[in-house]
């Protein structure tokens, strides 16, 4: 297949392309003019012929760069050549863009960082995807369990109505822009994505710091749920979307057993052996965040994988205990 990605640095973004690349699929990174991601691909290797913006993947994948301008949704006359021809001909996308959620305080100019790298880039995204002569049969798009906002101990699925903070209006206009592309004859899946686990990156080692100077501890009351999935799920779980044409439409990426926080505090705090006796009072995060705190500290959201179930995904890791013991044994 020939796989258009988005968001490709980010934590997923340069998973997926390692992943997709060494299956032996052909991955076209989209990214803006003048940018270079070169060398973020694992045991990817220049082509003898490819040049500079183009590699070769140990499994036999290509991995390209192709040039383009969310703003204008431009892929003709970039500086790697013909770039819309890059992109013409390809099987599928995955949008993975946007800014990070806990990059900073969300005052209003960063809500609106957040709401134009998410919703205008899809809206470009599906604009430009409509210019190929070729259109691609299956776009994969990132979203967020902030969808549902905060729900206390409710169990949701895919059918649960969505939140009203500005998380969860956010994520829905995020997905009305990405399932615009279903007038192009595109099979839209949008990948509800929950805390993604990894050593490496996201909100993990955020976490770990308190823990890391003896001072961790469960997050307010720590009865809020907390809805976690492992970046080797999100992974596999984007690969599956991709190939099963019965996929599409709303996919809760997350584990099937959340956990509540005093949970994932105590699960956290045995896998890297260190003491959880100290409390985060609910007042000193939002002091300290403002309302960030409560949208991804504080909410409770008990989300179910009820799409993946009915598929009969198999998850990598369903158990948190077993999931934080691979991640810490990794390398």
């Amino acid at each position: 297949m020939k796989i258009l990605i988005t968001g490709s640095t980010g934590l997923v973004g340069t998973a997926l392309v390692d992943a997709l690349a060494h299956d032996g699929h052909t991955v076209g990174r989209l990214v803006r003019r003048g940018s270079s991601v070169e060398g973020i691909v694992p045991g990817a290797k220049a082509g003898k012929s490819a040049g500079q913006n183009q590699r070769q993947a140990n499994g036999g994948g290509e991995v390209i760069d192709v040039a383009w301008n969310p703003t204008t949704c431009d892929l003709e006359s970039a500086p790697f050549g013909d770039d819309l021809s890059k992109a013409e001909g390809s099987d599928a996308v995955v949008n993975l863009a946007g800014a990070s959620i806990a990059g900073g305080r969300w005052t209003e100019e960063r809500k609106a960082l957040l709401r134009s790298s998410r919703v205008h880039t899809t809206r470009e995204l599906v604009t430009a995807l409509g210019k190929l002569s070729a259109r691609p049969k299956v776009l994969v798009t990132a979203s967020a369990i902030g969808y549902y906002g905060t729900r206390g101990d409710e169990l949701l699925t895919e059918e649960s109505k969505p939140g009203e903070d500005f998380l969860a209006r956010l994520s829905q206009e995020w997905e009305a822009e990405a399932v615009k592309a279903e007038a192009l004859g595109m099979r839209v899946v949008r990948a509800r994505f929950g805390i993604i686990l990894a050593k490496h990156g996201g909100a993990l080692p955020q976490m770990m710091r308190p823990f890391q100077f003896g001072v961790g501890g469960r997050l307010g009351s720590g009865e809020q749920w907390m809805s976690w999935v492992t970046l080797r799920d999100v992974v596999a779980v984007i690969r599956y979307a991709l190939g099963d044409p019965a996929a599409s439409g709303a996919m809760n990426v997350v584990a099937p057993q959340p956990v509540r926080n005093a949970d994932f505090t105590r699960e956290l705090a045995r896998a890297m052996r260190r003491p959880a006796i100290f409390r985060a009072p609910a007042f000193a995060l939002r002091l300290a965040l403002g309302e960030m705190a409560d949208t991804l500290l504080l909410y409770s959201q008990r989300v179910k994988p009820a799409h993946l179930e009915r598929a009969g995904y198999r998850f990598l890791h369903s158990q948190l205990s077993s999931a934080l013991a691979a991640i810490f044994e990794q390398p």
